[in-house]
């Protein structure tokens, strides 16, 4: 360690381009003070929350596996995150001991902020560089830096006044809340919007910090349960709203669709007959042989399965509806038509809407297809689906019927050029010609299908041939049979 007080500089800096200095030997100086130019330890990493997915900024932090004190190697987990897209768990770059932790359970971690602490073991401190950058030692101060540190030096040296105000800041800085600078912005708008004092508000976060139920509760307190005279009001008060920002599930659909409005939608529905597809899936889930086809894990055989393999058939006859817009700065625009059938679906979950993609369906079985919806979907619930399992989707499908509904107006997510909305399946009467050619009212199930397309790229002849083309197979599903896989 080089250490070099004041008084030893030559006087040759007593004049830089960045003003006039005095010379070092005529600054009072009252106590020794010295030049470091040596490498600096320290144990104690930041440990900062990397980019997990293209454009994605923050984080909500979902479940913490240690805990300040608690030692870690190379790979053991250290938390859950839920980003826009997908759950991520994130796992020690370090083998060390956890000193602090930065965010609760729910708050939202900026990428590339420090996610917590972390005291680097010796062996592995060498290697702890991505956080903190230090200078080698050298042997002398350039005189670059020595007339860089006696600029900085001069004001407070010279000015004995500035030595007390610095001196006197943190007893002014007292007063602020401790936890003001580590609110989550949802609260700060609260705050503001409501005009209300942070000391107003009793904190119920770790080390005192205020939480958005926190500022709730203080707004409900205020609301008066009985007027000024004393005499309680018969009518409730009405409730004030209240700001909350946007889940990551709610913040990637809020910027999906919004990119979905330049779409102009051609929306067609057609009703398909699902009488003789009910009838095979219980005769198949009647027949003990037949059933034991069934993976372990599928407890049903749902229309959905055929459904998807439906669509498949028709678009190989259609492939300009399983296909991308390419539309480039100053270029032409483009179809790429795609030689997978990679099939969206969307699955309502306690998190929000997620979309699971189906590979390659073209290459899958009924009973394949069905076992990975029924992986998919249990996924989703858990909200451990990867991000790679919800990228390449070439084609949607909502079956929004399993919750109610028949004709929907389903929107396209860009680059994708249709979506298909199955709805609700009910039982109607219905004439049927018998062979002889009479006509008999019998009782049929029926479906509506909705299909929005990009009116720029595909016309309604298009889409009105491709859905018949589906519904032919799903109509008449024991010929599917014959040309699947």
């Amino acid at each position: 360690m080089l250490r070099r007080p004041i008084a030893s500089l030559s006087s040759k800096f007593a004049n830089t381009q960045r003003g006039r200095l005095y010379k070092a030997s005529s600054l009072p100086i009252t106590h020794g003070r010295f030049f470091h130019a040596s490498i600096t330890y320290n144990g104690v990493k930041p440990y900062l929350l990397a980019d997990i997915g293209e454009g994605i900024t923050e984080c909500q932090i979902i479940k913490w596996f240690v805990k300040p004190g608690d030692k870690v190697q190379q790979f053991d987990p250290i938390c859950e995150v839920q980003s826009d897209k997908a759950s991520v768990e994130i796992t020690s770059r370090y083998d060390g001991t956890i000193k602090k932790i930065n965010y609760e359970v729910d708050d939202m971690a900026a990428v590339g902020l420090p996610l917590m602490d972390i005291e680097v073991d010796e062996h592995d401190d060498a290697t702890a560089n991505d956080t903190t950058a230090s200078s080698p030692p050298t042997e002398e101060v350039t005189s670059t830096e020595q007339t860089n540190a006696v600029a900085e030096q001069t004001a407070p040296l010279s000015t004995p006044g500035a030595v007390t105000q610095h001196q006197s800041q943190p007893s002014s800085m007292s007063s602020t809340p401790k936890n003001c600078g580590t609110m989550l912005p949802s609260v700060r708008h609260l705050l503001k919007q409501h005009n209300i004092n942070l000391s107003e508000v009793t904190g119920t976060g770790k080390g005192g910090r205020v939480l958005k139920e926190d500022v709730q509760r203080h707004l409900a307190s205020k609301i008066p349960s009985h007027d000024s005279t004393g005499v309680q009001q018969t009518h409730s008060t009405t409730p004030e709203d209240v700001i909350v920002p946007l889940t990551p599930v709610q913040n990637q659909m809020y910027q999906s669709m919004t990119q979905s409005l330049s779409i102009p939608h051609f929306l067609y529905t057609q009703t398909v007959n699902m009488t003789d597809l009910t009838s095979l899936r219980k005769k198949f889930l009647g027949n003990p042989k037949a059933s034991a086809q069934l993976t372990s894990g599928v407890k049903k055989l749902s229309p959905l399965p055929f459904i998807i393999k439906a669509l498949s058939q028709a678009v190989t006859k259609y492939p300009t509806l399983n296909s991308s817009l390419i539309h480039e700065m100053g270029a032409k625009p483009q179809l790429a038509l795609k030689g997978s059938h990679n099939i969206g679906i969307a699955m309502d979950t306690p998190k929000g809407l997620v979309v699971p993609v189906i590979k390659n369906v073209q290459g899958h079985s009924i009973i394949s297809l069905a076992a990975e919806i029924e992986r998919l979907s249990g996924l989703a619930r858990e909200g451990r689906l990867s991000p790679d399992s919800m990228k390449g989707a070439t084609m949607l499908v909502s079956n929004i019927g399993s919750i109610g509904g028949q004709v929907v107006a389903p929107i396209i997510m860009s680059p994708m050029v249709m979506i298909l909305a199955v709805g609700r399946s009910q039982k109607v009467p219905a004439f049927e010609v018998a062979e002889d050619g009479t006509k008999q009212l019998v009782e049929k199930e029926q479906a509506v299908f909705s299909w929005s397309a990009d009116h720029r790229v595909l016309d309604g002849a298009t889409v009105a041939r491709c859905a018949e083309e589906m519904a032919f197979w799903l109509e008449n599903v024991n010929m599917m049979g014959l040309s699947l896989v």
